[in-house]
């Protein structure tokens, strides 16, 4: 499994090469900054310095993007936690429980285990890349259109039936999502809901929409506040309430470890990403949680299962991209656009021919995890202090941000244009009691669901009873309906328990 002669190599190499460390904590810092904006994606982060590395060695410019790659991945969930809008789509989970604890003055706790979790993430998922780089990659190619179809639809169907007070509500909330997922041209060539604008051919733009979304439902309903948090002894920012957060990933190593390896196996199939790892996650944990009724309302547990499986897909797309040479996401894409700025091509004749460079990105990401505990710990204390600002300067001042990050996504008026336009429905659907998540949830997996349903369609030449012939994707649809029925059934036992009490 280890080539424990080309990982002395890489030790050996990292350890005579100072290029190839003093651009680590440059990285996390940009990853971190641009990780918080809302609407600035990592993969933007990483474009943005992408030409920088054009003047450094391959490993030091490698390291440099790794760096920035996974500070954005905690930089997200800071405004989901202080404010309810994720600055990155990876981290839309996190605002589900994280902004509940900061609303109970339990800030610096959320962020603490936030960032706890995502390191540990990092972590343990580039220890499995570390040992099985070439098994992941191997076993990431036997899932087919039909495997990726049941993924999302189990996503999404899992979010919907969990997201919300009423079964019925979350999934028509889901199926609202998914209907503006496939706004736009497919890849058979049909237009469906374009209204004629020539935007929308491409889709609706997901951040803009996402941030709209969760931003309007949060910000719209705290007008008349005067601070996020209303008791003035709790906005105090607290260096050992931080590290009473890192105590509570401690406390549940199982929600950790389950958020890890979803993260990894989800993160290492091509255009899937953290995007959807972080809501499978915490849509798992909830479901198998004893305590599954209070997520929504501050469990620490739902920041614990987001931001883990988040981080972990970092290690997964990168085993992707080593192994195979296909790009995970858009941040795994920057990363092969810098080898071919080197002359290197990744895949398995890179691994084969040069063991001791993969080895040296998978050991400095190690130390990028450790680093990033101590450097966040930093940023953390500097960003609680916006609950200390007054919501009537705070509000304005974040949604012109948000239009901004609109704007620079979409080089275009489409951008803040989506934005109004759903901050808007998210106010009026958070107004009527329909799960917002859910509906951000199908916007996500719309898209991915089409492609690969007609994929799979294409393939079984149109033959339904073809899907027999895939087990492991029967496996996820029966997963799917047990704990889809689980839910309407405890929904029912709930609904009974209130009648009786009430009679």
């Amino acid at each position: 499994m280890i080539d424990l002669a080309a990982a002395g190599s890489a030790l050996s190499l990292l350890a005579s090469s100072l290029d190839a460390w003093i651009w680590v904590v440059p990285g996390l810092l940009i990853g971190l900054i641009f990780g918080a904006i809302p609407g600035v994606s990592v993969s933007m982060a990483m474009a943005l310095v992408l030409p920088a590395t054009l003047y450094m060695d391959f490993l030091p410019a490698i390291i440099f993007l790794t760096s920035v790659y996974t500070g954005a991945g905690f930089g997200g969930s800071v405004p989901a936690v202080l404010m309810g809008i994720p600055g990155t789509s990876s981290a839309v989970a996190t605002t589900f429980d994280g902004y509940p604890m900061a609303r109970q003055g339990r800030h610096n706790e959320a962020l603490g285990a936030a960032l706890f979790a995502s390191c540990i993430g990092v972590l343990l998922s580039y220890m499995v890349l570390f040992v099985l780089v070439q098994p992941i990659a191997e076993m990431v190619l036997k899932m087919g259109p039909f495997e990726m179809v049941a993924v999302g639809i189990w996503g999404m169907v899992l979010l919907g039936s969990l997201g919300g007070k009423s079964v019925s509500r979350g999934l028509f909330a889901a199926g609202l999502g998914v209907l503006f997922g496939t706004v736009g041209m497919n890849t058979a060539g049909y237009m469906r809901g374009t209204l004629g604008i020539p935007w929308l051919l491409d889709g609706i733009p997901t951040i803009p929409a996402m941030v709209g979304l969760l931003a309007a439902s949060q910000l719209f309903a705290l007008v008349n506040t005067r601070f996020l948090v209303e008791a003035e002894e709790d906005r105090r920012i607290s260096l050992a309430r931080i590290l009473e957060g890192g105590r509570l990933v401690m406390r549940h190593p199982g929600t950790m470890l389950r958020g890890a390896l979803i993260g990894a196996l989800i993160g290492a199939t091509p255009g899937v990403g953290s995007s959807i790892s972080n809501l499978l996650s915490y849509a798992e944990t909830k479901r198998t949680a004893p305590d599954g009724h209070t997520f929504g309302q501050g469990n620490p547990k739902g920041v614990i299962a987001s931001e883990s499986a988040n981080s972990s897909s970092e290690g997964g797309a990168m085993a992707t991209m080593l192994a195979l040479g296909i790009p995970g996401g858009g941040a795994t894409a920057i990363l092969l656009a810098a080898f071919a700025m080197h002359n290197v091509v990744g895949g398995p004749r890179f691994i084969d021919q040069n063991r001791d460079i993969v080895y040296a990105i998978i050991l400095s990401n190690f130390a990028q995890a450790v680093l990033l505990l101590i450097i966040g710990t930093g940023f953390v204390f500097v960003a609680s202090a916006i609950v200390r600002v007054q919501l009537r300067i705070l509000i304005p001042c974040v949604l012109v941000v948000a239009t901004m990050g609109a704007f620079a996504i979409e080089g275009s008026s489409a951008g803040p244009i989506t934005l109004l336009g759903f901050a808007v429905l998210g106010w009026q659907l958070s107004r009527y009691g329909y799960p917002v998540a859910a509906v951000v949830v199908g916007l996500l997996l719309g898209r991915l669901i089409e492609t690969e349903l007609l994929r799979a369609y294409q393939i079984a030449g149109g033959n339904a009873l073809e899907i027999l012939n895939h087990p492991v994707a029967l496996t996820i649809f029966a997963l799917m309906l047990a704990s889809l029925a689980v839910s309407v059934w405890n929904e029912r036992r709930g609904r009974r328990a209130a009648d009786a009490i009430a009679g």
